[in-house]
């Protein structure tokens, strides 16, 4: 079993092939997909799409990306979204939610207060209801760690890691997993190999961010679920592992860091 941890498969880029997609992952192995929301205007879609699809589960948040123009009424609906989805064996997770100050239009004094008013509003949300984050974190390492500290959800993954080995130990500390996909894939890629090969393996999970973030063989390409083992035999070759322990090491810890997943598993909610 493998679990891409962080897939966007309801993103414009898959048309109406997503369920088409979920399926070729489930043929290639690929038993859960993880699938956050990024604004409330999808909230319904993710939940939707992971319905529909055996091999699917969802998370709500919103995404540091449209925070400009996110609205305070959208924190109180997504409130109301959660609350509504933990009885949904599906929701997983408070996602995709963190901070950005790498795209021009997100770094000026008053986008970053508003970002991190949303980061900290959802932290609360996800502190609230004991649920597990999946962080956006970009250019942001030390800020997301500082509100983290202070406002102690019950973990979750640091999304497309790529700080430093001091910073991932902080992350590990509190509780989170790593997540690592395509870009570990790419041979220039120095920093987030090395992160790839030395850091703990109970830290990682695994995730493709699709259609983003495609594996060096089909860069630029879109990206797909179905690529995960591969990226998984990536993680394996940097660290000296058979396909068979990284496929249940990282499993293990996605079931750790996203502890619905496995209780859905078990009820026999998904395609094993």
């Amino acid at each position: 079993m493998w679990i891409d941890t962080h897939c966007h498969l309801d993103a414009h880029e898959f048309g109406a092939e997503s369920l088409a997609v979920a399926q070729r992952a489930a043929a290639a192995g690929v038993s859960m997909i993880v699938i956050p929301a990024v604004e409330r205007g999808n909230f319904g879609v993710v939940a939707q799409l992971a319905a529909a699809a055996p091999n699917a589960s969802y998370a709500l948040g919103i995404h540091p990306i449209y925070v400009p123009q996110a609205q305070e009424e959208d924190l109180v609906a997504l409130r109301a979204a959660i609350e509504a989805a933990l009885a949904d064996p599906r929701f997983v997770a408070v996602g995709e939610i963190g901070l950005d100050f790498f795209i021009p239009m997100l770094c000026g004094p008053a986008m970053r207060e508003k970002q991190e008013h949303f980061f900290r509003e959802q932290l609360r949300m996800a502190r609230d209801f004991d649920l597990p984050v999946l962080m956006h974190v970009r250019r942001s390492q030390d800020q997301i760690l500082k509100h983290v500290r202070q406002m102690r959800p019950a973990g979750g993954i640091a999304h497309a890691f790529n700080g430093s080995f001091q910073q991932a130990q902080i992350y590990i500390d509190l509780g989170f997993k790593l997540g690592f996909g395509g870009a570990m894939t790419f041979t220039r890629a120095l920093q987030i190999r090395r992160l790839a090969a030395t850091l703990p393996l109970a830290a990682i999970v695994l995730e493709t961010d699709a259609p983003d973030i495609a594996p060096a063989w089909i860069h630029p390409g879109r990206n797909s679920p179905e690529q995960l083992p591969a990226i998984g035999a990536v993680l394996g070759e940097l660290r000296g592992l058979a396909l068979r322990e990284v496929q249940a090491a990282t499993t293990d810890n996605a079931f750790v860091a996203l502890p619905r997943l496995r209780t859905m598993l078990a009820g026999g909610h998904a395609q094993g």
